[in-house]
């Protein structure tokens, strides 16, 4: 059976990527509308209502709008990539390693988790849902990301600049992420959350440093990587790994593309302290590679079929 999608915002950077995923799969096919008719609003609205699933490559008013557009009884699924329902009622969060598979499969309207959250997401839910570590702790999220994850603005800023070498942003301690990380992972306090870009394509370092002498009981980071070790045994597209003796993590300008996500648990000799760190690539499990798994799953589909693992 051929599953109809409509990719609203094909020409964006997320919506290439997905499109370049389903390249060559004969369980979709795809609608396309041509480059006079792709933001006429009644060429949009007869795709959104024809396809069996829309996926949403859009600003976060326009995919507001595009889901507007959508007629109660056409029976179109939607997977917004935006981040404009990842907080919203009646809207299922699209990470099926938290929320669960099913959930995912049997959702009519799903929202892509931002990238950051999901570097964020990964290492701490599981850990708080495990209740090893507190959820009323005030959790510092650190994170570097390729200048992808801005879009086309930061993308040709980046390039056309040349001599960019770090930027650090949201100094005002308010980001859009910052809603999901709360929410998501069952958190009391809203995080401090520093992100920032390097002049690398894609790619992505998430790190949550704990003092975790000051939490009561205290745990250790043996303890915190046995069980996201235990709670994603089994997944193939994220990987805890193992205690190890690497000193160093790197993120290469020239990435290459993948789906997954590897996280590590790094504590000293005391067991005080800990970094939690997610590697992931905010173009791939960080967005179209996470839209892609959540289709898969919607479509009844194996989890991780073209996926780039």
């Amino acid at each position: 059976m051929s599953h109809t999608i409509f990719i609203d915002g094909a020409a964006g950077t997320t919506g290439l990527e997905i499109l370049d995923r389903l390249t060559g799969r004969d369980e979709f096919e795809l609608l396309v509308l041509d480059e006079a008719r792709r933001k006429d609003a009644g060429a949009r609205r007869e795709a959104l209502n024809a396809a069996d699933v829309a996926i949403l490559c859009l600003p976060d008013d326009a995919a507001r709008e595009a889901v507007r557009l959508i007629a109660p009884d056409s029976g179109t699924r939607v997977i917004d990539a935006s981040s404009a329902h990842r907080v919203e009622e009646g809207w299922t969060y699209g990470f099926p390693e938290i929320v669960g598979r099913d959930r995912v499969a049997e959702a009519q309207f799903v929202a892509n988790p931002g990238c950051y959250p999901t570097g964020f997401l990964g290492l701490v839910a599981p850990l708080v849902k495990a209740g090893l570590i507190p959820s009323d702790w005030p959790y510092t999220v650190n994170a570097v990301s390729g200048y992808s994850g801005g879009g086309k603005a930061l993308i040709e800023r980046f390039e056309a600049e040349g001599d960019i070498a770090f930027r650090t942003y949201a100094l005002d301690l308010s980001h859009k992420h910052r809603p999901e990380m709360k929410i998501h992972a069952g958190l009391k306090h809203g995080v401090i959350f520093a992100p920032s870009v390097v002049p690398a394509y894609r790619g992505m370092v998430v790190e949550v440093p704990l003092h975790l002498g000051a939490m009561s009981p205290s745990p250790r980071a043996d303890d915190l990587r046995a069980a996201l070790a235990d709670f994603y045994a089994g997944s193939h597209v994220i990987a805890v790994a193992e205690k190890g003796d690497t000193t160093e993590l790197l993120l290469h300008s020239h990435q290459a593309p993948s789906d997954g996500m590897t996280l590590h648990v790094r504590g000293n000799e005391e067991g005080y302290h800990t970094r939690l760190i997610a590697v992931l690539d905010n173009l791939g499990k960080g967005a179209s590679g996470a839209a892609i798994q959540s289709l898969n799953l919607m479509c009844g589909l194996t989890e991780t079929a073209g996926l780039r693992l």
